[in-house]
């Protein structure tokens, strides 16, 4: 159950399945080897970098060193907390469907996972990233509740760009809101970083907090610009995923990120969202049609 190399996974992709179970007998040694290298090495920087409610949460999901979790016993310590449960997929999920998902309280989650020659990096998530960086954030009640505020705007967004008779206007107005929606999460959800009274900064994205590297580059290096979270900021600054990011921004608490989500969504209700600035994360065919198919 190596990532690209997991031929239960291309079945399933191939006869069009995105939701599917996790084959645990499939996995092999040298799989959970990966993940006990990439768990204890997390460990320490966890503990130094990671923000309190991160740390809570990898307690309470009782996650074991030494072994892939099976996502059905991690979602027997996170339901109960939260109502979020990690939901098994055999790839990209569009990104309508994606945060729809959020919405239900379901994580969509990768079930290969990186070999050990990829432990630094790997461009697509893998469980470790998703069960071990995400779902621990998800047994806080206000981070889950952001998530869920997420899933509201993905429907708000269809159903504005549904009423748009315009086809060409239509496209723009979507691929817009589509970026800022992106942008937004990428500097939140995946790479944000909260300013702890007590401890500093500290981190609670989760493309931070499942990279050794840019875990301790994040808060430790002169070279990354740390700025307050600002809404028109974020949604017209363009991001790369290939190298450590130079910018971050940061939020006070989780409850501050859940009004800030609530302003966004005000944003694209008054069309503040229509014209963003240009430049990277595309919007591919496949997330458009998702999100025209659901305001129909």
């Amino acid at each position: 159950m190596t990532t690209t190399q997991a031929p239960f996974v291309e079945e399933a992709q191939h006869r069009g399945e995105l939701y599917i179970y996790q084959p645990y007998d499939l996995y092999s040694d040298a799989n959970h080897e990966a993940w006990r290298r990439l768990y204890h090495r997390m460990l320490p920087r966890w503990e130094k970098y990671g923000n309190e409610w991160f740390q809570r949460g990898i307690r309470s999901l009782c996650l074991d060193p030494g072994r892939i979790p099976k996502i059905e016993e991690v979602n027997e310590f996170l339901c109960p907390l939260t109502g979020f449960r990690a939901k098994p997929v055999s790839g990209y999920v569009p990104a309508f469907q994606f945060f729809d998902c959020l919405r239900q309280r379901e994580f969509p989650t990768t079930i290969t996972i990186r070999s050990a020659d990829k432990l630094d990096y790997l461009p697509e998530p893998d469980i470790f990233h998703d069960i071990a960086g995400h779902v621990p954030m998800h047994t806080d009640r206000a981070f889950a509740d952001t998530l869920v505020r997420f899933g509201d705007c993905a429907h708000t967004a269809a159903d504005l760009v549904a009423g748009i008779a315009d086809e060409q206007q239509k496209i723009h107005t979507l691929t817009s809101v589509m970026k800022a929606m992106a942008r937004f999460f990428w500097f939140t959800i995946e790479f944000g970083l909260m300013k702890d009274p007590k401890h500093g900064m500290r981190a609670y994205g989760s493309g931070l907090l499942s990279s050794y590297g840019e875990l301790a580059h994040c808060i430790d290096s002169p070279a990354v610009q740390r700025y307050p979270i600002q809404i028109e900021w974020v949604i017209n600054q363009y991001f790369e995923i290939d190298h450590y990011q130079p910018l971050l921004f940061w939020v006070e608490s989780f409850d501050h990120l859940f009004t800030l989500v609530d302003e966004l969504e005000k944003w694209m209700k008054n069309g503040k969202l229509n014209n963003v600035a240009g430049g990277e994360p595309g919007v591919n065919e496949q997330d458009l049609a998702s999100f025209l198919r659901a305001g129909r």
